[in-house]
């Protein structure tokens, strides 16, 4: 078990360890994209990955988690190495597609790697503990290459894409060093129609489907906000010099809290937490629209606060419902809904901050997410109201 969380803690190093997120919008305007060909290329990348998502997940249930989070671990790299060479929109896009194959290889299958692990030493109560940790290295990863991602992009906004290939490229021997935890997995059909069926029965449990759908919408919610977070800044006329560090600073407050989500949901409960989470993501992105300026990137802030400490506790939801030999298979699903989503609404976003302007697209983009989590939170909060009123 420690073995494999320290890789865990290697391959999330690698895969958020990001030179690149800091000016990546900066060095699609300098190549002649629009916000909406930018939005588009997102959209492009979610569709890779929904295209791999479910049966990634399915693969690393019967083909094992290893070997999934190994091949995804070399896409990684070979996206990256794609990239560096790259020029123009459809370019670009190849390598878009390349790295979400290769991020549908790896999402899922490093939860349940860890769940599964966890569990098979009986320490299945610590995953938000865990999770939270290993996302707060991520984030603090993230954090620090923001910094040197801004001053590599001094020399040229190429440059990061160089680097960020040989830190991708770290978690080809994580993945090689990870043991499979022995969980007593049922044996399945390798069949598309496995692969249903595992879905209907999924979307079959209420509670479970909650938990899927309302994990789901706050992580589009988590993944559109960061992009656009340049845009803010730019908005907002900070110095392109300032971007690396304040988006240190940002991943920074996620990584802090997400070291406390486990104590946050403690403290609050399901139902109440499910409650902070919801209000306090959208609200975020209703203040954002409301003030871009420099004092607004407070709201920015907030907004990655509250995101530290949503994911550990989400994901904790839908494994309670889990049984361990489908786990990798509806955590990918999970991913599958998010990246439907964002595919969905990136063009339309990003058609509205060309055509409008950001705060309007801030404003449509945070009243759609208070709905859609209110809506899918519904059984698991008449659920939990129901618990305390028993007791």
């Amino acid at each position: 078990m420690r073995s494999n969380i320290i890789n865990l803690y290697l391959i999330k190093f690698a895969k958020w360890f990001n030179l690149v997120m800091p000016v990546v919008v900066i060095f699609y305007q300098d190549n002649g994209l629009s916000m909406q060909e930018i939005f588009w290329l997102k959209s492009i990348y979610s569709m890779a990955i929904v295209t791999m998502e479910i049966p990634s997940g399915y693969l690393a249930d019967v083909w094992g988690r290893k070997h999934t989070l190994l091949l995804g671990a070399i896409l990684g790299a070979g996206g990256f190495a794609l990239y560096s060479f790259s020029y123009g929109f459809w370019a670009f896009a190849v390598a878009e597609i390349v790295l979400g194959i290769g991020h549908s290889f790896i999402s899922g299958a490093d939860s349940a790697m860890l769940y599964d692990s966890l569990k098979s030493s009986q320490k299945a109560d610590q995953y938000i503990k865990q999770e939270g940790w290993i996302t707060s290295a991520g984030n603090f990863a993230e954090a620090i290459a923001g910094v040197t991602g801004g001053l590599l992009a001094t020399i040229s906004l190429r440059m990061p894409f160089y680097f960020q290939f040989a830190i991708a490229a770290i978690a080809i021997p994580a993945a090689l060093l990870l043991k499979e935890p022995e969980v007593h997995a049922k044996e399945l059909s390798k069949s598309v129609h496995s692969i249903l069926q595992t879905i209907r029965k999924t979307f079959g449990h209420r509670e479970m489907r909650s938990a899927i759908l309302v994990s789901s919408f706050t992580g589009t919610a988590s993944l559109t906000f960061a992009w656009f977070v340049q845009p803010y800044f730019k908005a907002a006329d900070v110095p392109l010099s300032v971007f690396g560090i304040l988006w240190t600073l940002l991943n920074l407050s996620v990584g802090v809290s997400s070291m406390f989500s486990y104590k946050v949901e403690k403290w609050l409960g399901q139902r109440n937490s499910l409650f902070v989470i919801i209000f306090g993501l959208s609200l975020s992105y209703l203040f954002a629209a409301w003030e871009i300026s420099l004092a607004g990137i407070a709201i920015l802030f907030a907004f990655y606060l509250f995101r530290g400490i949503t994911h550990p506790i989400l994901k904790d939801y839908i494994n309670r419902y889990t049984q361990s030999e489908v786990r990798a298979t509806i955590l990918s699903l999970r991913n599958f809904v998010i990246r439907i989503n964002f595919a969905i609404i990136g063009p339309l976003l990003g058609y509205l901050t060309d055509e409008f302007s950001l705060g309007t697209a801030l404003l449509v983009a945070g009243l759609t997410y208070v709905v859609a989590a209110l809506i899918a939170a519904l059984p698991l909060l008449s659920k939990n109201k129901s618990k305390e009123t028993s007791e």
